[in-house]
């Protein structure tokens, strides 16, 4: 029987093959306001995302019948739903292929209640965000997407159009980690996807006019040898 106003709560679907995991998520989800829908095999979390429409789903890698990053493959291909992946495996190849097909989030087994539940609302919100959303505001930092204007505790911040297609692109996508190859493809073009260095000098560039201290950046964070994340929040 459904509870009254549980109708209105965002599902999120877990896909693990681990009975623990499942309860453990269960309880801690519904405790934060969620409903949740589980299973344990690939294909059944394919229909569910089809039939359920949940607002976000957790999937584990190590599934018993499609591998994870198979599931999230299939799924990228008819949807944009967000997906947070959940593994014991903490290899920077592993994250940076489940981040460039499409993964919002990589949360590595065992984590903390507290962190999973704040990449949660990150990925939520910003699935909510309507396209082309024109104002990104954070601490005194304000990007006007629309008039394409920036400012830093009320003083405009002149940049060239390298550096804004590069903060652009972080406001498009911020609270989630953008791989190194998806940035460099994305702003400079598929054949610089290998250019790293292009990306470390206007990083910094970005870091040294918008970040209060460039040196103990705050803003702009590296996700060791697969990427960086502008905050969310």
């Amino acid at each position: 029987m459904t509870s009254p106003g549980s109708e209105s709560k965002p599902v999120i679907l877990v896909i693990d093959d681990e009975p623990q995991i499942r309860r453990l998520l269960t309880l801690t989800l519904e405790a934060s306001g969620y409903r949740t829908l589980t299973c344990e095999k690939g294909k059944e979390g394919l229909l569910l995302v089809a039939q359920q429409r949940p607002a976000l789903v957790l999937l584990d890698l190590g599934l018993s019948d499609l591998a994870g990053i198979e599931v999230l493959q299939q799924l990228r291909e008819w949807s944009k739903v967000p997906v947070i992946i959940l593994s014991v495996q903490d290899s920077e190849p592993d994250k940076v292929a489940a981040l460039d097909l499409g993964a919002d989030d990589y949360v590595t087994k065992p984590f903390h209640a507290g962190e999973l539940l704040a990449r949660i609302r990150v990925a939520l919100r910003h699935a909510e965000k309507k396209p082309g959303e024109p104002v990104f505001r954070i601490g005194g930092l304000v990007i006007d997407l629309a008039s394409r204007l920036v400012t830093r505790s009320g003083k405009a911040v002149p940049l060239t159009a390298t550096e804004y297609a590069l903060l652009r692109l972080f406001v498009q996508h911020a609270g989630k980690v953008l791989t190194h190859r998806h940035i460099l493809r994305e702003v400079w073009g598929p054949n610089a996807e290998d250019q790293t260095h292009y990306l470390r000098v206007y990083l910094a560039r970005l870091r040294e006019k918008l970040e209060a201290d460039p040196a103990n950046p705050t803003l702009f964070s590296t996700e060791p040898g697969v990427g960086y994340r502008l905050r969310a929040e």
